[in-house]
């Protein structure tokens, strides 16, 4: 029973680890990131791209991790501010992804790109990027390249 009890704290820690290391912050404010995120674009020049997921969801996970290791990275690093808004289950952030016009109920991981003056560029509709998993670097490469604003495809 002492075991167990010592244990118990590490798993704690453990599980507080685990969800501290998915890619959305769970208790950051959407809204402002995404208005910071349009203030650095405006100086920049670069598209706002906003990116809904959550921490449990694979597809979310395979985005994320392409968006930052994967032949993605580059591109996305050079020609959009990323905002990452978790959207739980389903129960947070949902009005910011409304007022965008993007339909979670299609699936996560969701996407708008935005200029810098928010104005809506692209919205992922249908979920195109909710099959992340099996689109692979190179799938999820040719869609950013595909959507991203005219001029950034370079």
């Amino acid at each position: 029973m002492k075991k167990r009890l010592l244990f118990l704290p590490f798993l704690v820690v453990a599980l507080a680890c685990l969800a501290a290391d998915g890619p959305y912050d769970e208790a950051a404010d959407a809204r402002q990131d995404v208005k910071q995120a349009l203030s650095q674009a405006a100086q920049s020049g670069k598209s706002v791209i906003v990116v809904f997921g959550a921490n449990w969801c694979g597809d979310c996970k395979v985005l994320d991790l392409a968006m930052k290791q994967g032949v993605s990275a580059p591109f996305v690093a050079r020609e959009f501010q990323v905002v990452k808004v978790d959207v739980g289950r389903f129960d947070r952030n949902v009005a910011v992804a409304e007022s965008y016009g993007v339909p979670l109920k299609n699936g996560i991981p969701a996407v708008v790109i935005l200029s810098p003056a928010n104005k809506v560029l692209y919205v992922t509709r249908a979920g195109e990027l909710a099959d992340a998993r099996n689109m692979g670097e190179n799938g999820i490469y040719d869609f950013l390249r595909k959507v991203a604003p005219a001029g950034t495809k370079s």
